[in-house]
């Protein structure tokens, strides 16, 4: 099989743009050849290995095929959770759990091969979350990064290292490593939902996390309501002490919806769209035009109405949530259809393709991933579908 090798690129559409798509085989590769383990068992053997496993130890050859595999392997599975399902289910945790005794009330989305380490994709975590008016929620930090896309409602509040954010529908939000954060509701009546994001299952896989509960149990604001949207408030403008600034993730805590639905709105009307996504814009860092986050990273793209994109899979997970329009997903030959608010699911290396299915509304997507660690880690693969679309199987 022919694949993409990783290059040093770091901008954020690098594994997007269709000049640096390899041509896809899908022929497996037989393991029955020279350079791969072949070795045949027998008695001498057998005896051999278990001699081995006395020790500790054990034949690299008996598993050399199966930990270095031809290309990449997904061990979750693609997924599609229905908001119009889980949302009676996640009011109901209002009527059964409190906010300060469950720590933060969520209900969570499991992949169907990933229930042993809490996953919703790979290494990536999602859950719901539900605050009703006047709760408030104590300030806590932990190990892994969280980030939140606010489903539906206003009044809510989240404050990370004593700047207060307020959460508005569609508003994208980061939490990083290591900051204290709690959140709140506001508003008289109702209330607010949102979707978190975490590596959780990376950082405990890397046996890194950590949690700490802040010893007043909340935070004092050491500024304005809003400081950083307020700070970075235009593209291409930064304060002239931005440089001060050398902590690992974006200064910018909140990306209001109205901004960042704008500008995907002007790049459409600008520029071509993508083959295999659409228009896309990715959630960066200000100052460096890098992610987000080291882990973690989030962006929006835009379908036309009718527009269907061409099939492709790479290296890395991504979590989708609908933020506007209805459609459907081809992924890995499944047909997923969707519509405002759902949930699904993209593992790594899976083919996958989007349709808007409206002749005259938008379609906008909103999705979380991995890819920072694997643009860090020199991982990144990519290939277009040798028939360009799956639409057949679907």
């Amino acid at each position: 099989m022919t694949i993409t090798e990783p290059d040093d690129v770091t901008e954020p559409d690098d594994v997007t743009e269709p000049d640096d798509v390899a041509e896809p085989d899908d022929v497996a590769e037989p393991d029955d050849v020279v350079g791969r383990a072949r070795v045949k068992d027998n008695d001498a053997l057998q005896a051999y290995y278990a001699e081995l496993a006395g020790y500790g130890t054990g034949a690299l050859w008996t598993v050399a095929n199966a930990i270095e595999p031809w290309e990449p392997v997904a061990h979750s599975v693609p997924h599609l959770w229905s908001y119009e399902q889980l949302r009676p289910l996640v009011v109901r945790s209002t009527e059964l759990v409190r906010p300060e005794d469950a720590g933060r009330r969520v209900v969570m989305l499991l992949n169907p091969r990933r229930h042993d380490v809490a996953a919703s994709v790979g290494w990536l975590y999602s859950g719901i979350q539900i605050m009703l008016a006047g709760e408030r929620a104590s300030a806590h930090r932990h190990g892994a990064s969280a980030l939140r896309w606010v489903i539906e409602g206003e009044g809510a509040y989240t404050i990370v290292n004593g700047e207060k954010a307020r959460l508005g529908g569609k508003d994208f939000v980061i939490t990083p490593s290591g900051t204290w954060h709690e959140h709140g509701d506001e508003c008289e009546s109702g209330m607010v939902i949102w979707q978190d994001g975490l590596d959780i299952p990376l950082v405990n896989a890397l046996e890194s996390n950590w949690y700490e509960v802040h010893p007043d149990l909340h935070q004092q604001l050491d500024g304005p309501v809003d400081r950083s949207p307020s700070t970075f408030a235009a593209a291409g403008l930064l304060p002239v002490d931005s440089t001060r600034w050398t902590r690992p993730y974006s200064p910018l805590l909140r990306y209001p919806w109205d901004r960042s639905y704008a500008a995907l709105l002007a790049l459409s009307a600008s520029s071509a769209p993508s083959e295999f996504d659409g228009w896309v814009l990715r959630y960066v860092n200000p100052i460096t035009g890098g992610d987000v986050m080291p882990t973690m990273g989030a962006q929006l793209q835009r379908l036309a109405p009718g527009q269907a994109t061409n099939a492709h899979r790479h290296t890395g997970n991504s979590m989708f949530t609908v933020a506007l329009g209805a459609g459907h997903s081809i992924i890995g030959g499944q047909r997923f259809d969707w519509k405002e608010n759902d949930v699904f699911c993209v593992p790594a290396w899976t083919w996958h393709e989007h349709v808007n299915a409206s002749a005259t509304d938008d379609v906008v997507l909103f999705s979380f991933d991995d890819q920072p660690m694997m643009r860090s880690l020199h991982l990144t693969r990519h290939q277009a579908h040798p028939d360009g679309t799956q639409r057949s199987a679907g």
